[in-house]
């Protein structure tokens, strides 16, 4: 490949061969009692990606990865990028189902994940005849260390170009109905840097992965450090006091959390924080749902130290605002300005400007947007504009400051403990339910998770059904996290003039 005036293009995997060449002794990873070097990450990459071209994939072509966080995580996606493959990860909490989809329309050809979750890939690496390798067994295909073991050392160097795509994360749009979300390396490569900048996670610092790798920001946030040639330290599952101790035996210094992570600290009672030695940790950044003035309050209290940053962002747009620790007192509910490289634009309905203080639609323009839709040119038309800008179709206020304020989502969007769960993919598993005529879901405010889902539901003429009966339909077709916790029967839904369901009045309704 010819390279392209201004040098060498950027790569997820640049950061690890730069460090491994630098500090190859240097830890990279620790996982538990597990750690990982750079020189040994760097080997163990080129080695999966190297086995992965031997077994006739082309570069360009799709590799979904089954994983939580481990040790292994940053290694498979550094490996994956140096063949020139384009990773898709699964979440481990979705339904064979779910994961299938994914695969189908990604148009994976290998799938890499933990030996635990074969179940959850089917029967569809049988049927879909991928090439398969597994951590920790053999269920459905060759040892992960032993295939490493077999396969030769040699960066593969395959040629990639940093507008290619590292990355297809899928994601629920309004249709209900998962798209995938084209992220290119240059964006993430940048999103790393910056991030490093931002939050203090290069070289002789060390960061916890916390949020899920297999979710945009979990990884954005887990394999930066690294990236940038500090070191990751992998929690395995949230768990609060699990998190303190970890903080506390690896001396972290920067982690990503949600809010609904500062709920389950806050919970774990009056002094619980203190009796961790935290004096190595000096910053702490949230995403994912607004982080509630008297939560971040609590924040501020517990953690004296620490700088505090509250961001906003999307897997389509990457970040788009930070607030800074400078402005947490003086801005409450504020998620900041524009983050660095970005420009906003709030505009109304029409596309027109609107005035500081009055609510518009946020549309954002930086390196780090999505390259569009993966085969959904109609889906990336709605979101973007002919020069450039893209929405996630959030409804904000910006103050005379500059200070952008969320108002609401355009989209009817549930987040839950940091999760996305979109309602028309529930609602479509409803509609397949013998005693429903229709349903409507919608989030309501949840003290611990943020939002809690719940269902409104309107039966077929002279049908009867639980609650109970129809929470066991909707767990053989979703994930567990998008399940309804909270379950209504009514005669009818609420509808405007022209037949759209309001529920903003159902969530009015739940919580008056």
């Amino acid at each position: 490949m010819a390279i392209a005036a201004g040098g060498a293009p950027m790569t997820i995997a640049g950061g690890i061969r730069e460090f491994a060449r630098a500090t190859p002794r240097a830890t990279a990873v620790i996982d538990g009692d597990r750690t990982l070097s750079f020189g040994a990450l760097d080997e163990r990459a080129s080695r999966l990606g190297a086995w992965l071209l031997g077994k006739g994939l082309q570069p360009g072509e799709r590799v979904a990865v089954l994983l939580g966080n481990r040790l292994e995580y940053p290694e498979v996606a550094a490996g994956i990028a140096k063949a020139g493959l384009v990773m898709v990860p699964l979440n481990p909490r979705l339904t064979p189902a779910e994961s299938r989809y994914i695969i189908e329309h990604s148009g994976a050809r290998a799938l890499v994940l933990d030996d635990k979750l074969a179940a959850l890939a089917g029967d569809a690496a049988e049927e879909l005849q991928l090439t398969v390798v597994s951590i920790g067994g053999s269920q459905l295909g060759p040892e992960y260390e032993a295939a490493l073991e077999a396969t030769d050392a040699r960066d593969p160097y395959a040629p990639v170009n940093e507008l290619d795509p590292f990355c297809i994360a899928y994601t629920s749009g309004t249709t209900g109905r998962p798209k995938g979300v084209v992220v290119s390396h240059r964006s993430r490569a940048l999103t790393f840097y910056l991030s490093a900048l931002e939050w203090g996670l290069g070289p002789g610092r060390t960061s916890a992965a916390v949020a899920p790798m297999y979710h945009g920001a979990g990884f954005a946030f887990g394999y930066a450090p690294v990236f940038a040639g500090g070191t990751v330290t992998m929690l395995r599952s949230w768990d609060p006091e699990e998190f303190l101790a970890l903080c506390a035996r690896d001396k972290v210094q920067s982690t990503f959390l949600v809010p609904t992570h500062a709920q389950m600290l806050r919970g774990l009672g009056e002094g619980a924080v203190a009796q961790h030695d935290l004096s190595s940790l000096d910053t702490l950044y949230f995403n994912a749902a607004a982080l509630p003035w008297p939560l971040k309050q609590w924040v501020m209290q517990e953690f004296p130290q620490c700088g505090i940053h509250e961001l906003y962002g999307s897997t389509e747009g990457g970040i788009i605002t930070n607030l800074r620790p400078a402005d947490q007192h003086t801005k409450p509910g504020s998620v900041g300005h524009a983050w660095f490289l970005t420009e906003l634009r709030v505009v109304d309905d029409e596309g027109n400007p609107v005035p500081n203080g009055e609510p518009g639609e946020l549309f954002s323009r930086s390196p780090f947007l999505m390259n569009g839709y993966h085969n959904d040119p109609e889906a990336t038309a709605a979101c973007t504009t002919d020069d450039g800008f893209l929405t996630c179709g959030d409804v904000v206020v910006r103050d005379d400051d500059g200070y952008v304020h969320i108002v609401d989502r355009k989209k009817d969007l549930i987040i839950s403990g940091g999760v996305n769960v979109y309602p028309r993919e529930v609602e479509d598993v409803l509609a397949t339910h013998a005693a429903v005529a229709e349903s409507a879901v919608v989030g309501i405010p949840h003290e611990t998770w943020g939002e809690e889902v719940a269902a409104y539901v309107v039966l077929r003429r002279g049908a009867t059904v639980t609650t109970g009966e129809l929470e066991a339909h909707c767990r053989t077709g979703l994930a567990g996290f998008k399940v309804p916790r909270r379950w209504t029967v009514t005669d009818a839904l609420p509808r405007n003039a022209a037949g759209k369901i309001l529920k903003r009045e159902l969530r009015d309704q739940a919580t008056n």
